[in-house]
């Protein structure tokens, strides 16, 4: 009969459960996607920092991206910018750039970097602009990509898509012991600045860096079947024939794409949280049931 109190029993239980992970992760670099309520609440906040920071400590190499559209929003409100946006994207004119750059690049950027370092983490700020991390070009939309007929393209500004990804600064900032923490921003061939999708950015940095897995943080379970129950594991396969059946839609289908390109770009894993959940990090990576949807290249 165990002497241990049911908390430390509890504890050893977990920590027991948790070091085949830190065996098995050590030395591996993930990239998580910051976002959603996990960004704003603050107990949520200090949890994802506290988390990010054991998963240094154990010999892991984490890498965050990070959004920032509810402060972009809220910031572009308070100057009296207006905002439309076009399939999904906010139409990003010169005066709105200048806001992505000072709100998402600084303000969001820096408030993360200090979360982490103070709650024990030793983490450095960057966006795609800098060591020339993302090179980018204008994204450009069709009619027929927001549901017209016609061939015309429109112009929806400093939006841009990823041309290429040099990772030398990532590799040297965690080669001495940092969290880079970076900020969707990439620069085009003259050096002007394009407002990037967090989520397609986090993909394709975890293909650049080999990373081990790729985590996406969200407000929802993660990919749901028909009665409404969280699908755990999936193929790349059944991924993209679940988007072909219109079974993932949405905010969820964005999100599902940036998983299947990284796996097929050389990620080991894709993993799509619930960011809501205290610790999400932690049981997803620590746990022999994790949390979420995972989705691999094949499935056994």
């Amino acid at each position: 009969m165990s002497n241990l109190s049911p908390q430390a029993d509890s504890a050893s239980k977990i920590l027991t459960e948790a070091l085949p992970y830190i065996r098995k992760f050590h030395g591996c670099t993930i990239v998580v996607k910051y976002g959603g309520a996990a960004m704003v609440e603050e107990s949520l906040k200090v949890k994802f920092a506290r988390d990010l920071t054991l998963m240094k400590l154990v010999g892991m190499n984490p890498v965050v991206v990070h959004g920032g559209g509810p402060q972009v929003g809220a910031a572009l409100k308070k100057l009296n910018i207006p905002t439309r946006f076009v399939n999904g994207m906010r139409v990003t004119d010169a005066a709105t750039m200048d806001v992505v750059e000072m709100v998402i690049g600084g303000q969001v950027n820096q408030e993360i970097v200090a979360l982490l370092n103070h709650h024990g983490g030793k983490a450095v700020g960057v966006t795609g602009k800098d060591g020339g991390l993302i090179r980018a070009r204008q994204l450009k939309l069709s009619q027929a990509d927001v549901g017209l007929e016609a061939s015309e393209i429109i112009d929806i500004g400093q939006v841009g898509e990823i041309e290429a990804v040099d990772a030398k600064v990532l590799a040297t900032l965690m080669r001495d012991g940092f969290i880079p923490v970076i900020a969707p921003i990439g620069a085009g061939s003259e050096g002007e600045p394009y407002n990037i999708n967090a989520d397609l950015m986090a993909g394709r940095v975890a293909e650049a860096l080999k990373a081990e897995k790729l985590i996406l943080l969200t407000d929802t379970p993660g990919i749901l079947d028909a009665q409404g129950a969280t699908l755990s594991r999936l193929s790349a396969e059944a991924a993209g024939q679940l988007i072909a059946d219109g079974a993932i839609s949405g905010g969820m289908l964005p999100k599902t794409r940036c998983a299947l390109e990284a796996v097929a770009g050389g990620v080991g894993s894709a993993q799509i949280i619930d960011g809501t959940k205290p610790h999400a990090l932690l049981l997803e990576i620590f746990t022999d049931a994790g949390i979420g949807t995972q989705i691999l290249a094949k499935t056994e």
